[in-house]
């Protein structure tokens, strides 16, 4: 089965033709032939995908795959892209949300093949017992780095002999903001978010402020005149994490700079004190002692960070690191599963309207969704 994986970024479109095959193990058997396209010289996407599908020799696929969105809470899983979906995401969120799976739908429509999304960060398959916040009327909705966690932590229960349906695994996702996610028997149970959700310190993510803090924080900003909108784009622009801590969101010059920079000494300590911690606190979500432990995302490659989570947690499972991310071999396995039958493909269904005396009505959104 041959998938094409379509996954923009800010500045390209990172393509891939994948070669998959069923295998006993609990991870399918992928090659991969990787491709970009530039954005800023694609006046028309869908043209420019379709010439480096051309000039790098790769077959018509079976299915077309992307990342992306959506809005509200989502199971997790391999969902089929259809023109109701998108309509609802550029509705909601706006086109620039969707436009890996428009271009993921307009090349299937041309192909005459499925187009998938894999695992949207809205995922929760949290166990009740993790939504609840003590206070009335809320109730926790976090969204985390779904799509690279679950595939981190299945790859991380196969590499300690366990099937991912019968192994309980934390991955800690360490990146420009973290979260840190216990699953159970294939489930997401628990997360700490990431953002503003309660995630350990990223790149620019503060990490857990208590709300007294956060207030006293609001305060010295000079905020009690302003807008909920305005108090909202502060907190969004302040920077946080390790920028705030050390000026820069460069790894190259944090671990250049560690060797002989107080502060940065300090800021490695931090992160992976916080991440320590919030791991120690995911794996309590379980049921049982983890199998595994997983350390992933672009902070993965500070040693000097791992090496001072491996000596924290070492005790609890073992510890294995997975720099980077793995997105593209996770959504092509998505869709992967989906093609040979190891997986339904999820529908997406429109959420239900609340009713009127509890909440105003969902919006609508008028004329058809913009498709590449």
């Amino acid at each position: 089965m041959i998938a094409l994986v379509v996954n923009p970024g800010a500045s390209k479109v990172r393509l891939a033709c994948a070669d998959i095959q069923p295998s006993e193990a609990a991870q399918l058997q992928l090659r991969l032939q990787r491709a970009e396209v530039p954005l800023p010289a694609a006046q028309d996407l869908l043209t420019e995908v379709l010439a480096a599908t051309e000039r790098e020799g790769w077959p018509q696929p079976d299915a077309v795959v992307s990342g992306g969105v959506l809005p509200g809470q989502v199971t997790g899983g391999t969902y089929q892209i259809t023109l109701e979906l998108l309509g609802h995401v550029q509705a909601e969120l706006g086109p620039q949300s969707a436009v890996g799976m428009a271009l993921a739908y307009s090349l299937a429509q041309r192909w005459g093949v499925p187009a998938y999304l894999v695992d949207p960060p809205s995922v929760s398959e949290l166990i009740p017992e993790a939504r609840e916040v003590g206070l009335l009327g809320l109730g926790r909705t976090p969204q985390f780095h779904a799509l690279n966690a679950r595939m981190v932590a299945r790859r991380a229960a196969d590499e300690v002999g366990k099937r991912f349906a019968e192994a309980g695994a934390v991955v800690a996702h360490l990146g420009s903001t973290a979260s840190v996610t216990s699953f159970e028997k294939g489930r997401a149970i628990d997360t700490s978010g990431n953002g503003l959700e309660g995630g350990p310190m990223g790149l620019r993510q503060a990490g857990p402020v208590a709300a007294q803090t956060f207030l006293r924080w609001l305060e010295s900003q000079g905020t009690e005149r302003r807008s909920p909108a305005e108090l909202r784009q502060l907190v969004l622009e302040t920077p946080g994490g390790l920028v705030a801590l050390t000026g820069t969101a460069q790894l190259s010059e944090l671990q250049e700079r560690e060797a002989h920079d107080p502060a940065v000494q300090q800021a490695a300590k931090a992160l992976a004190f916080q991440t320590a911690r919030a791991i120690g606190a995911q794996c309590a979500a379980l049921s049982s002692r983890p199998d595994v432990i997983a350390i992933t995302g672009p902070l993965a490659y500070w040693d000097s960070v791992v090496e001072r989570l491996e000596r924290r947690l070492a005790w609890i499972a073992p510890v294995l690191v997975f720099p980077g991310e793995i997105e593209t071999e996770a959504l092509a396995q998505g869709a992967g599963r989906a093609l040979l039958e190891l997986e339904t493909p999820l529908t997406w269904t429109p959420p239900q309207a609340a009713p009127a005396a509890a909440s105003p009505a969902p919006r609508s959104f008028s004329g058809a969704p913009i498709v590449i």
